[in-house]
């Protein structure tokens, strides 16, 4: 029997599968590179902001890729529009940061796997977090921002979307 108090993330612009707007654009792939829509609910009591990390652990890296991390969301921010992830755009939560992602740019890059890789999984994660900041900027890499979030995690809820090509 699921809890009502759930700490659950959704989406109306993603399902199981990433379409061409999530797709990257770029690396050989020709999608929109649109992050998606996504809204959470019943965050635990004490969240004090909110991070959004999309990551793909089955890259052939040997630490997988970190396609979107954006951080220091205000905690009365419990959604965020389609398109957010570009930060040219304007449309995040005001004070959020988007640092630096695998491909090396700011805010989301979408799936691109090797091609003939398989599917490769891709974990949208809202993270409800301890703190009001991580005090990190928008060059931090992945690998710090992550240390960060796994220090401050209260709890996280996920989505996952498979792409291949």
């Amino acid at each position: 029997m699921e809890s009502k108090n759930t700490f659950t993330l959704k989406s109306k612009t993603i399902g199981g599968q990433a379409t061409k707007k999530q797709i990257f654009n770029d690396w050989g792939s020709d999608g929109e590179n649109q992050s998606p829509e996504l809204s959470w609910e019943n965050a635990p009591e004490g969240t004090k902001s909110f991070a959004i990390t999309v990551y793909d652990p089955d890259a052939p890296t040997g630490s997988g890729w970190w396609h979107w991390l954006i951080f220091d969301i205000n905690n009365s921010v419990n959604s965020i529009e389609e398109n957010a992830g570009n930060p040219e755009l304007k449309l995040a939560p005001q004070n959020a940061i988007q640092s630096v992602n695998n491909y090396g740019t700011k805010g989301y890059g979408g799936p691109c796997p090797p091609e003939g890789h398989g599917p490769h999984q891709y974990i949208i994660t809202v993270h409800a977090l301890k703190t009001d900041t991580l005090g990190l900027d928008e060059n931090t890499n992945p690998a710090i921002v992550g240390y960060n979030l796994w220090a401050n995690t209260i709890s996280k809820a996920s989505i996952v979307m498979y792409y291949e090509r």
